[in-house]
């Protein structure tokens, strides 16, 4: 992977798992946690990744927060609620985690409403179609067939995906992909509001969606972190992410009392108001 050559690092939020996990030094604990593979691309491509653990939506919170990430990425992890888009809960869909759910949400409206650049992987993007009004196919096998998109065992199976044209993803990626590393036994059915399917499987398994009234919105079923000569997704967001970091700053003065007054709101004193002695 390759290193930005600029100065200016934008800050990236990555939603987390929050589970049971052992520790040598405290035991079995609920722990918030992310796998390293969904950080290093982040650095690699010029980001400072921070940490988002599942937490009580408080009004004000979210908002506050969003404002002050220049990207957001919403990572994989186990299965959407599909009480979120009206079904009831099939045999091999995992248990909800109603609060990683809920939190999640609330970033991803708060992102869209913001235009911050969203980055969704596997879970991710699900959850970004259900937010937004969309459906699932909860169990794969019962629609294609076969068990190719999930292999088990933790491992990821390879396959390629045609882009559609003038997408954002084909600016990056190009027009296809020989061989993206998926394990997913859901994928998006029903688009939600806005969004459009921007990446197809051999058998039109929907693999990508995006937003396209804002600056960055993607959402991917397949995991780019596994693919590190594959750079093009992480930098086209990180650059996405610089730009919103850039627009943030206050615009350069030729008047130091401006430049005073736009960054705290006080008004400078000229030296001739300043009091005789």
């Amino acid at each position: 992977m390759e290193t930005t050559d600029t100065a200016m690092k934008p800050v990236i939020g990555l939603t987390t798992y929050l589970e049971q996990a052992g520790t040598d030094g405290c035991g079995t604990v609920n722990a918030a946690f992310l796998p390293e593979t969904y950080l290093a691309p982040i650095t690699a491509a010029g980001g400072v990744p921070i940490l988002l653990p599942p937490q009580p939506v408080a009004a004000g919170v979210v908002e506050l927060l969003i404002s002050r990430l220049d990207g957001l990425v919403i990572p994989g992890g186990w299965d959407v609620d599909p009480a979120l888009y009206g079904q009831e809960r099939h045999e091999k869909t995992d248990e909800p985690r109603p609060e990683r759910d809920a939190w999640e949400q609330a970033l991803i409206r708060e992102a869209i409403r913001q235009d911050i650049p969203l980055l969704c992987i596997c879970r991710g993007e699900q959850l970004l179609n259900v937010t937004l009004g969309g459906t699932l196919h909860q169990h794969l096998p019962e629609v294609v067939g076969d068990g190719k998109y999930q292999l088990g065992g933790y491992q990821f199976n390879l396959i390629p995906v045609m882009v559609r044209p003038e997408s954002t993803l084909a600016r990056l990626t190009g027009l296809s992909m020989d061989a993206v590393p998926v394990s997913h036994h859901q994928a998006v059915d029903k688009l939600g509001e806005g969004l459009v399917a921007a990446a197809w499987s051999e058998d039109q398994i929907v693999e990508a969606i995006e937003y396209p009234a804002n600056t960055f919105t993607v959402g991917v079923q397949w995991h780019p972190e596994e693919l590190p000569e594959e750079f093009g997704l992480f930098r086209g967001f990180i650059e996405a992410a610089r730009g919103k970091y850039l627009s943030r700053l206050v615009p350069v003065t030729s008047s130091t009392a401006e430049l005073s007054e736009a960054l705290d709101g006080t008004p400078s004193l000229a030296s001739e108001d300043l009091p005789t002695l």
